[in-house]
């Protein structure tokens, strides 16, 4: 059984997209067959510096493998390494009703947020379809906003079988209540495009300036807060702690005589340590940018060899060859 699963490189990773994507990745790829991409033809609807771009895509490939996607395990590769890709985007769009686009919550959400409307936004499900059906995929793990999309790639495949014959392998959405919603800076959901975002890897001095500034509620550390489970620094620290600390902190807090400070404090040890041995790695990693470019060549030809033969069974069924 194959999943799938893709990351923008639009920007410094955070750790809603570490644990709503890639902490979940890298404990699946033990299982095998698990296919992974950088999706830098999919950043070309928000980012349009060049430079910039390069930058991101190595960044995101550092970071993956920095905290511990292996690609002895699994195959990782950079999109546009695979153009085929856009090939078969071309062909499934040319099935796919424009009403079902118009119905994309994603596109309509990023324009009512003043997102400029380009025909890539408009078009981000088709690729995206692609992107999944031309690996075979089985699965695809998603948060609850990228679920419809998994929905309109089931329905385009389910169309385009229809139509030209059993051609594809129509996947299923593997849905992450758990992790769907890591709170960001602000309380809303961690999101760059919220500028909320508490970043994996970056500036000791500048993150804990983030933690430190979190807002909290006007009381005194004297008062109870039996509201507790709901403090947003007790929310985050249960992504780094030991259940066991996490619990203390939360037990503390309800009963009066814990300072938010003292909170904050904490919440930063356990989030920088949490990452040390990552960091450690990336930088590694750094120093070896041959290495790193080897490891998405490598993942390119494994995918190619896969995703070419199912662009060509395509083209096959609908006429193209």
């Amino acid at each position: 059984m194959r999943t799938l699963t893709g990351i923008q490189p639009s920007g410094q990773l955070h750790i809603g997209n570490y644990f709503g994507a890639m902490r979940p990745a890298i404990d699946a790829q033990a299982a095998g067959d698990c296919f992974y991409f950088i999706a830098d033809y999919h950043s070309m609807t928000s980012l349009t510096d060049a430079g910039q771009r390069r930058a991101n895509t190595r960044d995101v490939a550092l970071d993956w493998l920095a905290c511990g996607l292996d690609p002895k395990q699994c195959v990782l590769w950079r999109q546009s390494d695979v153009p085929g890709v856009t090939e078969l985007s071309w062909i499934l769009g040319t099935l796919t009703p424009m009403g079902l686009l118009e119905r994309a919550h994603s596109y309509k959400d990023k324009t009512a947020k003043g997102i400029s409307p380009n025909f890539g936004l408009f078009a981000y499900p088709v690729l995206m379809a692609a992107d999944i059906l031309m690996f075979d995929t089985h699965v695809v793990p998603v948060g609850r906003d990228q679920k419809q999309h998994v929905e309109m790639t089931r329905d385009i495949a389910i169309k385009f079988n229809q139509h030209y014959g059993e051609t594809f392998v129509v996947p299923e959405p593997r849905i992450r209540d758990d992790v769907a919603a890591v709170p960001g800076l602000d309380g809303q959901k961690m999101s760059k495009s919220y500028g909320n975002t508490l970043e994996i890897f970056g500036e000791e001095k500048a993150l804990r300036k983030k933690v430190m500034g979190l807002v909290m509620d006007s009381r005194t550390p004297q008062e109870p807060k039996p509201d507790a489970d709901k403090n947003l620094a007790i929310q985050l620290l249960k992504l780094f702690a030991p259940a066991d600390v996490a619990a203390d902190f939360e037990h503390r807090l309800r009963a009066g005589g814990l300072g938010y400070g003292d909170l904050k404090k904490a919440l930063f040890e356990h989030y920088w340590n949490y990452f040390a041995p990552a960091r450690v790695k990336r930088a590694e990693l750094a120093a070896s940018p041959d290495y790193v470019e080897q490891v998405l060549r490598d993942g390119a030809r494994r995918a190619q060899a896969v995703g070419g033969a199912v662009l060509q069974r395509a083209r096959r069924a609908c006429g193209l060859e």
